[in-house]
């Protein structure tokens, strides 16, 4: 029996169940198109499951509603939409951005908002994509939101996406460990960060509940090292031992072992990825299993 069909059972007959399938395509939509978008970019590879699983986190920490708490999550996954508008030369550049560049990237809210505008689920993500970078100051991009007027969506997934980022390797430094990008979210909360919701994330990092998070792409998938560029090689939970996957950074082949303890790991073969390996593919497991975890919530939208 497949899951929306033991759903069903749970909420309901061919109407509750029909709505459930439609919901869950949309959402599979939605989410597909997130994760080619961040595919673009080798350095954030989990980055969207990541920002997903911590906003899921900090929403059932504030106690939302089930509804709430799917939602954000989902907002949390399609958050950096608007980033396919990036050029790649800003997208991946190692050293500090110009101003000019900055204001580029300062766009990719607003392109995110007009990708969702027409979709029907376009509701569900729109706090999180628009506003994920207004800042209780006011500081923030791009409309300058201050204070309250900052939705509540994007006030978590706000602090989210910073944590992440932070504690994440990028081409022009090493991921910050854990208790050092708490440091810089205490310092700035009630400027950068929202302090109701900052103290709670900071709760749930000091208490070690966000260590399963931090270095993976999927739940007990940790990111592999590329021998020249860091922990950009994801292993989806489909991988067995004897395929190849590539770092989309420098295109080195790797292959993937099995040690005597059941674990995968990943071996450098010497050789490079042709354009054909380095196309990206969505992780469909990973996208069911979010939509799954939100799907039944998201019904009493």
């Amino acid at each position: 029996m497949n899951f929306i069909d033991s759903l069903s059972r749970l909420v309901g007959g061919t109407e509750n169940r029909n709505h459930l399938r439609h919901h869950e395509d949309l959402l599979t939509t939605l989410l597909v198109m997130a994760w080619m978008v961040e595919a673009r970019d080798p350095y954030t590879g989990g980055h969207l499951w990541r920002v997903a699983q911590f906003s899921r986190l900090l929403a059932t920490a504030a106690d939302l509603s089930d509804a709430d708490v799917a939602r954000i999550s989902i907002g949390g996954f399609l958050h950096d939409l608007g980033k396919i508008s990036i050029p790649d030369h800003i997208l991946g550049k190692k050293g500090r951005l110009t101003e000019e560049e900055y204001e580029v990237i300062k766009i990719h809210p607003d392109v995110g908002w007009r990708m969702l505008a027409g979709h029907p689920l376009a509701g569900l993500a729109e706090a999180a994509v628009r506003a994920h970078h207004e800042t209780p100051d006011g500081g923030g991009y791009p409309r300058g939101l201050a204070g309250d007027n900052v939705p509540v969506d994007a006030r978590i997934v706000g602090i989210c996406d910073a944590f992440d980022a932070m504690t994440s390797t990028r081409p022009y430094r090493a991921g910050m460990p854990i208790e050092k990008a708490l440091a810089i979210i205490e310092e700035n909360l009630g400027r950068q960060f929202d302090r109701e919701h900052g103290l709670r994330f900071l709760v749930l990092g000091h208490s070690g509940k966000l260590d399963h998070i931090v270095g993976h792409s999927d739940a007990g998938i940790p990111l592999r090292e590329c021998d020249m560029c860091g922990p950009t090689l994801v292993l989806s939970r489909d991988q067995r031992p004897g395929d190849r996957i590539y770092c989309r950074a420098c295109t080195g082949e790797y292959a993937v072992q099995q040690r005597q303890d059941g674990k995968l790991v990943t071996k450098a073969t010497g050789g490079k990825g042709t354009p054909k390996d380095l196309e990206p593919e969505a992780d469909s497991e990973l996208i069911a299993t979010v939509v799954r975890e939100s799907a039944r919530a998201l019904l009493a939208i």
